[in-house]
């Protein structure tokens, strides 16, 4: 494949981007037209194991927390709208439990957080353009405490649509904002970098940065962790989980033969003849949380020796440049995920913690489980399992008619109790009335045309919701 980069980096410049995005971009459009495939064979690779267990660590004192709270930041991930979930602002502007949005119970754990510790914790969020304006907003009415300036929002870069066929800058006249894309979350290397934030945090005094997802409500800013990884000398930490066989089709970490670093192994790396190896679950025990911890002097370290851009394996996106035609050319979308750092640093780790910090809501049916009496909010905010429940349920809802979220709230305006259900699966459209308890593995199968009223009582087992009212057995 042939290209030039000149026209991107006029167009870049044109737009006003930093000159660390522009790096950033030029390493992933050389790795296209160079044509790297990213794949990486089962014997390139060993299986990370020996990893330490958060639950082993020792606590942190309260006089060490709080100065080490002191030389710490939380950044939130919240470039994201939740479009396939049918909303149209910042997702994290989504109420998920009990009147609050994600955005809410973050906000209240990081006042938590100061207020028990007397440390002006900084808060900061990765915003998109699309999200910009309405988290500000809603900062302002709901916690204008939180906006620190200059440090409550780093904006995300935006990346040139590549033409699948020329190489060149994609081009879409009717709609320029269309030539555009996300860079992925592996932008925030050269976004903190462009922007000035991490010389402004590495002034402050900030030596460590938590990374997570808004979605993920278990991602909690950890002392226990911090702790750890401010005496281990790591530059990159990454917090996993053990895979189970509902995870064996998804991203594990490994080990890489040539130069014994971790990295990271997507599905779309793994040749066709690996696949049964990949999937193997006690063979690659670990999947990324996403939920990550960052040395600033040693990223910026890294990004001055790297040329201004980490060496992030590439993401390559088939789409259109106007994803609401099918018709239109063919372009690629280059992006970078963040957790690939983790091959990047000479002193990288990763932790195993409980499933429990890795809960985001990715699917109403995620949502559905969130708002039920199976999770509750603790004093400090954060969202754990309720007490007595042994493990949170399976639930499968039918994507035709809870898919959207105003779908589900139409279908569901009371949520059930959970908190003795072991599996959900709702086949059809059956509307929830008050007062419903699931209890075990549950199958619930509408009949008729219209939503199918479920009434109070509790329900385990399979059962057919006709158009009348079903009861329990």
């Amino acid at each position: 494949m042939t290209g030039s980069f000149d026209a991107f980096e006029a167009k870049m410049k044109a737009a006003k981007l930093s000159d660390a995005a522009i790096a950033a971009f030029k390493k992933n459009y050389d790795q296209l037209v160079a044509g790297v495939t990213g794949m990486v064979s089962e014997t390139d690779i060993d299986s990370a194991t020996g990893l330490p267990y958060l639950t082993d660590l020792p606590h942190v004192s309260p006089a060490d927390a709080k100065a080490l709270l002191a030389q710490t930041a939380v950044l939130k991930l919240n470039g994201g709208l939740g479009t396939s979930m049918g909303l149209e602002k910042a997702k994290s502007l989504l109420v998920v439990k009990d009147g609050k949005t994600f955005l809410d119970l973050i906000a209240e754990q990081v006042k938590h957080m100061r207020l028990s510790y007397g440390s002006n914790v900084i808060f900061t969020l990765m915003n998109s353009f699309s999200t910009s304006a309405d988290t500000r907003a809603f900062l302002e009415k709901a916690h204008p405490e939180l906006l620190q300036e200059p440090f409550i929002e780093l904006m995300q870069n935006m990346s040139p649509k590549v033409d699948a066929k020329t190489l060149a800058p994609a081009s879409h006249p009717p709609h320029p904002d269309s030539e555009w894309c996300p860079p992925g979350h592996g932008d925030i290397y050269p976004s903190l970098l462009g922007s000035g934030m991490l010389d402004m945090l590495i002034g402050q005094g900030i030596k460590y940065l938590f990374v997570s997802n808004s979605d993920n409500l278990g991602a909690t800013l950890d002392l226990d962790l911090l702790s750890y990884f401010a005496t281990s000398g790591k530059a990159f930490l990454m917090e996993v989980c053990e895979r189970t066989a509902a995870d064996k089709k998804g991203g594990h970490l490994c080990v890489r033969k040539a130069d014994g670093r971790l990295m990271l192994r997507e599905s779309a790396m793994c040749p066709d003849g690996d696949k049964k190896a990949f999937e193997d679950i006690a063979r690659h025990k670990y999947f990324n949380t996403n939920n990550l911890w960052v040395s600033l002097d040693a990223l910026k370290a890294c990004l001055a020796a790297s040329g201004g851009a980490l060496n992030l394996p590439l993401i390559k996106n088939k789409k259109t440049v106007n994803p609401r035609d099918a018709a239109s050319e063919p372009v690629f979308q280059l992006e970078t995920a963040m957790g690939s750092a983790i091959e990047c640093f000479d002193s990288a780790g990763a932790i195993v913690v409980p499933r429990s910090r890795f809960a985001p809501v990715k699917t109403c049916s995620d949502l559905f489980v969130l708002r039920s009496d199976a999770y509750v909010i603790a004093e400090d905010s954060t969202v754990a399992v309720a007490p007595g429940v042994p493990a949170v349920p399976l639930v499968k809802l039918d994507d035709a008619h809870y898919k959207l979220v105003d779908q589900l709230e139409a279908l569901v305006p009371s949520v059930p109790s959970l908190k003795a259900a072991t599996s959900i699966t709702i086949k059809g459209a059956v509307k929830f009335g008050p007062g419903v308890v699931l209890t075990g593995d549950v199958t619930l199968e509408a009949e008729g045309s219209g939503p199918a009223p479920l009434g109070s009582g509790s329900y385990t087992g399979v059962h057919k919701v006709g158009e009348k009212a079903a009861v329990p057995a």
